[in-house]
């Protein structure tokens, strides 16, 4: 058993925190607001983010960051992507000389390109060797519902990762290791990207055929990407890239693909956030940062320009389509 420090109560910070202790670890989870902490560790349900799911009894939560991190083994970074520096920037010096930071979020910084793991590094200061990266197909509320699922735990040492991955094994969750944090992190990212897509095709009435071209088009696009900044190819075609690829651009319940069906039908940026309870995707932000990476690294990606161009750009998803479908004929 390990302490278990999960840094924010929205529906994916909350599962990996019932994960955790359904593992047996002691669990303790850092709330914003004090009605949700307190709802959460009095009556175990998040009824805003997870209605419905019944956690552990023993699991806590709190908006007092001293005591959350005190003694943690293993701290979950479960903030948004473009929110981490920050948040860091106020928690790091409360976060113990040995413990484990795992990221979850699934971006590329805006004002620097720089990966989640990066950014955990130039704000604490603490070695790639002490940050594991979490991703794969892992839509929050179906591992919370308890259907079985896997994950991966990325860490340049593996034996780091290995510890991660014992603690969070149950029943219904079965967690990899792997030593590629660059793959692993820029297949997160960029999936939400190819979500957008596939959501704004779904939102146009579009079928199954064009799905799967975009899934595989987009597939191929953040693998040249990832392979331009040293990531292994075969990640992608593993659960941190098609695995996670496929489950984000196909599920209704993927916030991406929900908000990018709404664009597709129409909506403006603003009107499509209320298919994500009021919050923009993390693709929509993130595509201009992987966009302007892909670009500093001329790796062509023309499925993201594209997002970029419909979500920031003031282009119709219509006239998106025709330019990718019109693009210059070459050998796949």
């Amino acid at each position: 058993m390990v302490n278990v420090a999960v840094m924010g109560a929205g529906s994916w910070g909350t599962t990996l925190a019932k994960v955790f202790a359904d593992a047996g670890n002691s669990v303790s989870l850092w709330a914003r607001r004090d009605d949700l902490a307190d709802t959460i560790t009095h009556t175990h349900e998040n009824p805003r983010y997870l209605p419905g799911i019944a956690l552990p009894a023993a699991l806590r939560a709190s908006t007092d960051t001293a005591a959350v991190l005190g003694d943690a083994d293993i701290v979950v970074l479960a903030v948004p992507s473009q929110t981490v520096r920050d948040n860091l920037a106020s928690w790091r010096s409360q976060i113990p000389a040995e413990a484990t930071i795992v990221s979850i979020a699934k971006g590329v910084e805006k004002a620097t390109l720089l990966r989640m793991s990066q950014v955990i590094e130039e704000v604490t200061g603490v070695g790639a060797e002490r940050i594991v990266v979490l991703s794969g197909p892992n839509l929050a509320r179906e591992i919370a519902a308890e259907q079985p699922a896997a994950t991966v735990m990325a860490c340049v040492d593996v034996e780091r990762a290995r510890c991660v991955q014992h603690a969070a094994a149950t029943s219904y969750l079965r967690p990899y290791t792997n030593t590629d944090v660059v793959g692993v992190e820029l297949g997160g990212a960029c999936k939400n990207v190819i979500a957008l897509a596939c959501g704004m095709a779904s939102g146009m009435g579009l079928g199954d055929n064009t799905l799967a071209s975009v899934i595989t088009r987009g597939l191929a696009e953040i693998t040249r990407l990832g392979v331009a900044l040293g990531a292994d190819p075969r990640t992608f075609a593993g659960l941190a890239g098609l695995g996670d690829l496929v489950a984000t651009c196909m599920s209704p319940l993927s916030r991406n693909r929900s908000f990018g069906a709404r664009l597709g039908a129409g909506a403006s940026l603003k009107e499509a956030a209320q298919a994500t309870n009021g919050q923009v995707a993390e693709g929509v932000i993130s595509s201009k940062s992987i966009a302007l990476l892909a670009a500093e690294h001329g790796v062509d990606m023309p499925i993201t320009r594209e997002v970029v161009a419909v979500c920031h750009e003031g282009v119709g998803v219509d006239e998106a389509i025709a330019r990718l479908m019109g693009r210059t004929k070459k050998a796949e």
